[in-house]
């Protein structure tokens, strides 16, 4: 049994350095013939090694011969926005992506590297929206939660300086002026900053993060401020 299975490891290391030395040419017939016999992950893995070899041939053949209804259609869409990613080609990676999630758009593995790719690009409310689906998916995904929370504490500080400056400006505030600038501050208080610290809350639980506990620090000061 040791020797049958020392001759089949070494068959399969023969094999992929065979597969290692072929060209993109070599590979594609490969691929059109496991995608003949049905042969779906094999299909998968020989175009994962021709993306590696060669990104624009690789492409030409999925568009060419993958149709919409191939059940290896989404793993090869993976191994597409999985490289460009990988050579910081971003935006190609997002359009694969995105692609990729009509097929499967509840596949939280899908779903993340999307949502970096909208932070890298500055699409940070598409990128909110997609965190947020992952959390319902998965409550307690760190990545989610992380961006989540400071996506709302960056928000609501932003709101706050500016609430802060335009109070300042006024020398002998009325009652009314005061009033509103209370409201206000309770207003973010029980909104936004509420939301990141629930989030931020639940990445100290995941995850003991120096980062995290020092903006809960900052929103408990808040809190104090707007409880005087």
């Amino acid at each position: 049994m040791r020797i049958n299975f020392t001759i089949l490891i070494s068959f399969f290391l023969l094999f992929s350095k065979s597969l290692s030395a072929q060209t993109v040419e070599q590979i594609m017939p490969n691929i059109s013939h496991a995608l003949a016999e049905q042969h779906w992950n094999e299909a998968s893995n020989l175009f994962h090694i021709a993306v590696d070899k060669d990104l624009f041939k690789s492409e030409k053949f999925f568009l060419d011969s993958i149709s919409f209804s191939c059940p290896a259609r989404a793993e090869m869409l993976y191994q597409l926005g999985f490289y460009c990613k990988h050579t910081r080609n971003y935006e190609k990676a997002y359009v694969y992506y995105k692609e990729l999630l009509q097929l499967k758009p509840n596949e939280v593995s899908y779903l993340v590297p999307c949502a970096e790719l909208e932070v890298v690009l500055g699409k940070e409310d598409e990128a909110l929206k997609s965190y947020e689906k992952i959390l319902a998916l998965d409550n307690n995904n760190l990545a989610a939660n992380i961006y989540i929370g400071n996506y709302y504490f960056f928000t609501a500080d932003k709101e706050k300086r500016t609430l802060d400056k335009e109070f300042k400006k006024v020398n002998t505030p009325t009652r009314m002026q005061y009033a509103h600038y209370r409201n206000e501050l309770a207003r973010l208080v029980t909104t936004e900053y509420e939301k990141a610290k629930a989030h931020l809350e639940k990445v100290i639980s995941l995850f003991p993060s120096s980062e995290a506990k020092k903006t809960l620090d900052k929103i408990h000061l808040v809190e104090l401020e707007s409880n005087k």
